[in-house]
Order: structure tokens, then sequence, then C-alpha cells
């Protein structure tokens, strides 16, 4: 017992340890809390912005300029199956005001080109919808112009490409309408296939 009692009197007392003295220590304590402070994952607050009714109502009319002049391309597929037609009905007396207008198919597109687009008073959405209007309004004169040029007749392999064509931009014009016109009324943005990046270059 006395060995024991003499051996704890022997035995080195701790002090408690000095960060001044080992200076590499502090530097890891900082490291980790900087360490510790990085890891911290930033809140961003996102703020809603709706579209406003009316540029929703500019946008989703806009479609109806190109919808109009591709109806000439959905006559083949009317003779086929005349029970489609049961589906424009609706539209007819907009159909037949729009079509009342001498030149209705130019003046509405200067009107929309000059009086939209290039008008800097609108959203950059109203500009950006009305642009893919006016941009696939072009492309719809292609066929046309196709047709006149190589005049496959009224029969044959040449008639037949040509009906095949006329009915898939006729399918291609009513998906763009109702795709750009549900999406305008939801307050987003439509990206047209074909159109959406030659239209965002022109705004």
């Amino acid at each position: 017992m006395a060995s024991l009692c003499y051996s704890l009197q022997l035995a080195p007392k701790l002090s408690p340890i000095n960060p001044k003295s080992f200076p590499n220590l502090t530097f890891l304590n900082q490291s980790k809390s900087k360490v510790r402070l990085a890891r911290r994952p930033t809140i961003t607050r996102m703020s809603l912005n709706p579209t406003p009714a009316t540029d929703r109502l500019i946008s989703a009319a806009a479609y109806t300029l190109p919808f109009f002049n591709s109806l000439q391309y959905g006559r083949y597929l009317f003779i086929q199956y005349p029970q489609l037609g049961t589906l424009f009905d609706p539209l007819i007396p907009l159909l037949s005001l729009y079509k009342s207008v001498p030149y209705a198919s130019f003046v509405a597109f200067f009107a929309l080109y000059l009086g939209v687009v290039r008008n800097p008073s609108f959203s950059h959405y109203v500009r950006f919808n009305s642009m893919q209007a006016v941009t696939l309004d072009v492309l719809l004169i292609v066929p046309l112009l196709l047709t006149r040029i190589l005049n496959p007749g009224r029969a044959g392999l040449g008639y037949q490409v040509m009906v095949w064509g006329h009915t898939g931009v006729f399918v291609f014009s009513c998906l763009c309408f109702v795709y750009g016109v549900v999406w305008s009324i939801l307050g987003r943005t439509p990206y047209l296939p074909f159109v959406a990046d030659a239209a965002g270059r022109q705004v």
C-alpha cells in the first residue's frame, strides 16, 4: 500500500494543453470550421412572376394565323374522312370572317410582325410566341410553292406523294396550334420544333 501511494506521488501531473504552443492544431481547427461552413447548403428563394392574362391571350391568338392558313392542306384529309370536319365546325364563323377580309393573310402577317414582334412595348413572352407564329406561317408557303413548281398532276405517284405531304403539313400545323394555344393559356412558353430556334434569334 505504501509503495502504491509512493508511486502515485511520483506520477507527473498533466497540465492543460496550451493552443499557443501548438500552432498546427489551431490551423487544423480553423480549417475544419471553414469546411463545415462551406458544406452548409444555401437556400435560394424563387419569386413567382405569373404571366399576365393579356400576354396569354395575345400569344394564344397569334397561333391562329398559321392555323387558318394551313387549313387548305387538309382538304384531302377531309375528303377521305368527312367526319373530321365536325371538329372544325365551331371555327367556321371565325374562318368566314377571316376570309371575308381582302388579303387577310398578308394583313394579319404584317400586323403581327410589325405591330407585335417589332414592338418593344410588348413583353418578350408575347413577341417570342408571335415570332414563332410568323415563322411557322412563312414555312407553310414552301409546300404550296413546291406543288406549283413540280406540278404532280391529278394521278400517279407524284399526286399521291403530294397528298401525303399536304396531309402531314396539316397535321403538324394542327399539333403546333393546339400545343401553342394550350401552353400560352397556361402561361408557359411553347417551343415549336423547327421554329423555336429561328424565332428566338429574331426576338
